[in-house]
């Protein structure tokens, strides 16, 4: 779920779809999100013609600022309100080119052609890209959904005739395939939150995602006519509002919008924003007291108008707790209701039948969630070798308008872990090593030698975290001690220190002895300093 990254070689020319990231989850200690490996692109950066983007959610365009780090050059395309998204990000407008739908794009032999679909983010689009051998479909997210108009609107006549011109392979969405049926109307949650509205007398909290604009725009109307006023809390939450205002992206009277000075209304509704980085962090900082604005009450109902996440699943029954302790009213959007905008079994088949693919690939979600796609055109009678499943990096080709069922190439690709405003990969063995001190705790060992007479001065001192308690445990202190003693004084020489053995030997010598008294594996480091 996220990370979204697909490249078309057509003829030596590489076309970049998508180039989201992915939500970390609580065991990647303290990772913000992950990205896709750049590598291939980088060594191949000559060779593309551009990334074009589908939509504004950060699944499918939040490594954008990643990649333009390491490809400075490179050519971003996407629609007006995915720009902005960008640029509100800090991107340099300067840098995206804004395109829109039905107008075709050449690139030699090739041409991309956007046409709108519906999601819950507005002027999302899917990508033609017309060649030699035929088109090649890439669907992006999308519903079916005729009473989403407007910014929203899919234009399935467009498709239809796409399909009759003949399409070679198409590259469809997954993640919604386990769903039996159409995703419409259960992802309306207007009448919802009319009855939220009407039936909650006191402040209204609404935990939203900032992009969602859709479903943005339904709490607008479900306020309307109340006499309440709407906050909109933080800085970027306020941009992205405002400018979906003044575009026509949201439509609502100017009169629902409040300010810092009806928060303590008893009748007011805050919005407060999710971000990227760390799922339920606003509503957190308003429970442990850090918002310098909010002030949690008794009487206060709590909306998550956003996703629930499996990876999120244990941070949100946290914070759910919490709330009960402080008395609050928890609403969560019932089961049977989608907030996230994506196709169902119906709306796939939908689609299978107005491109008629010659090949279909499930893309995006889990693997199952692209098994069951794969299940899906089977059952539309779709010859099962004309069905293509593949994993991450693994390489499809099709020549002369054939699928080259004996080509297994494979790209080499790796999570890239994403830790504050580093554009470094964190890596695997920094992970490990915050495991180890989120379960184990450290021990660290000091001591300080005699340059020129190579004595030992100072040590060995021990001190631990998150181990053991070293007033319960002098025992223990003292027989690290003297392991390392022995291990220093059987590394030092009148004429030479190895230092390298020291601090081995230390850690295999502690380890033995730790492990056999604790059964606990906790970090060991040994400083050796010189004077």
């Amino acid at each position: 779920m996220g990370k979204n990254c697909y490249v078309i070689d057509v003829d030596n020319d590489l076309f970049v779809f998508d180039c989201g990231l992915k939500y970390a989850n609580e065991n990647l200690y303290g990772i913000d999100y992950i990205i896709p490996d750049f590598d291939f692109l980088v060594k191949n950066q000559n060779r593309i013609k551009g990334v074009f983007l589908t939509h504004g959610h950060y699944e499918n365009m939040g490594a954008i600022k990643e990649l333009m780090l390491v490809i400075p050059n490179i050519k971003v395309y996407a629609t007006k309100f995915t720009k902005f998204i960008l640029t509100n990000d800090g991107i340099d407008t300067n840098k995206i080119i804004e395109i829109k739908k039905f107008k075709k794009m050449n690139f030699g032999k090739v041409s991309i052609y956007p046409i709108n679909v519906s999601h819950s983010t507005p002027d999302s689009v899917m990508y033609v890209i017309n060649t030699n051998d035929g088109a090649i479909v890439y669907t992006g997210d999308f519903i079916i959904d005729p009473k989403m108009m407007d910014n929203y609107s899919m234009d399935l006549g467009k498709i239809a005739y796409v399909g009759k011109q003949g399409v070679l392979a198409m590259m469809c969405e997954s993640v919604f395939s386990e769903h039996i049926g159409h995703t419409s109307p259960s992802h309306r949650l207007l009448d919802f939150f009319k009855d939220v509205v009407k039936h909650t007398d006191d402040r209204l909290i609404f935990s939203i995602l900032p992009t969602h604009i859709y479903t943005i725009q339904e709490i607008f109307t479900s306020v309307e006519n109340t006499h309440r006023k709407v906050v909109v809390m933080g800085k970027n939450l306020q941009n992205i509002i405002g400018y979906a205002k003044k575009e026509g992206y949201l439509k609502f009277s100017d009169n629902l919008l409040g300010d810092l000075s009806n928060i303590e209304d008893k009748n007011s509704i805050l919005l407060i924003q999710d971000n990227k980085e760390a799922p339920y962090a606003s509503i957190s900082k308003i429970i442990n007291n850090y918002d310098k604005f909010i002030k949690l009450r008794s009487t206060d109902t709590i909306v998550f108008a956003e996703p629930k996440y499996d990876s999120n699943e244990k941070t949100f029954v946290k914070i759910e707790n919490d709330l009960a302790r402080s008395g609050c009213a928890v609403v969560n959007v019932p089961k049977e209701k989608n907030i996230l905008h994506h196709a169902s079994s119906e709306d796939l088949m939908i689609m299978i039948d107005l491109l008629k693919p010659k090949y279909y690939i499930p893309v995006k979600g889990e693997y199952r969630y692209m098994v069951n796609n794969a299940n899906i055109a089977s059952e539309l009678q779709m010859p099962s070798e004309n069905i293509i499943l593949k994993q991450n990096g693994e390489v499809i080709e099709i020549d002369d308008g054939k699928y080259q069922v004996d080509h297994f190439e494979k790209i080499g690709v790796n999570d890239i872990l994403i830790d504050g405003n580093s554009s470094e990969d964190v890596g695997e063995l920094v992970i490990k090593d915050r495991e180890m001190l989120s379960e184990n705790g450290i021990v660290l060992i000091s001591a300080t030698i005699s340059k020129k007479e190579k004595v030992l001065l100072v040590g060995p001192e021990v001190t631990t975290r998150g181990f053991i308690y070293v007033k319960d445990s002098a025992e223990m202190i003292n027989e690290i001690k003297r392991i390392s003693l022995e291990v220093i004084e059987r590394n030092i020489t009148s004429t030479y220190v190895d230092y390298n053995s020291i601090k081995n030997e230390i850690r295999e010598g502690l380890g033995k002895y730790l492990y056999q008294e604790t059964e606990c594996k906790p970090m060991i480091i040994a400083v050796i300093q010189e004077v």
